[in-house]
């Protein structure tokens, strides 16, 4: 089954007057249960590509399926659904609420799509014992390391069981050792469930772990490779 398809997909920005081509005709496909990742170096329109996707964002020209949907067919309103169902983001900076705890900024996904606080807060127990945090409930992200927090900020994107995962740049704040040990939960979490990952990149070691290379470079496709 196709996740993802996108089509002569295209995206410019202005920029102080001049008009930056930051994805030039890009046209991929992923399918379900995929651990693939985008790369390139900065420019190179990875970043811009996760957002498109992610519903983040719209392009100049081109189109993106999700699921089977044309987002462009879809409301402001339908986009936010669509990213709140089917989609789970991961980010380097994490994105956790500061405020809550790692059982709360886990659940909290689940309580705006309607669970009730009982069934949520067993959910997202489950899910942090399956990144190794069943015993870190209650700590807030201050009191945790940066390893820590983003194994809370997968367990929150894999919580609401999306069809797609989207990971940008996820390893950029955590040093190789702990980098490595956050890329083996989201593969054995992909082999596991079946949950499809796509990855913005420059980080060698997230190259090694893809499955599948698709690399970038002035928002254009240079190379593909599948392992």
């Amino acid at each position: 089954m196709t996740v993802v398809e996108t089509s002569d997909l295209t995206k410019d920005y202005a920029l102080n007057g001049i008009t930056v081509n930051a994805l030039r005709g890009v046209s991929l496909s992923f399918q379900a249960g995929e651990f693939a990742a985008v790369a390139g170096p900065s420019g190179s329109g990875k970043s811009t590509f996760l957002h498109l996707v992610g519903c983040l964002d719209v392009p100049t020209a081109g189109s993106i399926a999700v699921g089977g949907i044309d987002v462009a067919a879809l409301s402001r309103k339908e986009l936010a659904l669509l990213r709140r169902r089917s989609i789970g983001f991961i980010f380097q900076a994490y994105n956790l609420i500061p405020v809550l705890t790692s059982l709360e900024n886990v659940s909290l996904p689940l309580v705006l799509l309607g669970h009730g606080k009982a069934e949520a807060r067993e959910m997202a127990e489950r899910a942090l014992a399956e990144v190794g945090l069943g015993d870190m409930t209650g700590r807030r992200p201050k009191e945790m390391s940066g390893g820590q927090q983003q194994r809370v900020a997968i367990a929150r994107a894999l919580v609401k069981k999306p069809a797609l995962i989207l990971a940008d740049e996820p390893t950029a704040n955590l040093d190789s050792k702990t980098g490595r040990e956050v890329l083996e939960i989201m593969l054995g979490l992909n082999r596991s469930e079946g949950t499809t990952f796509i990855f913005s990149t420059h980080d060698r070691m997230v190259m090694d772990f893809a499955r599948r290379l698709v690399e970038l470079r002035d928002g254009r496709i240079e190379s593909e490779t599948l392992r």
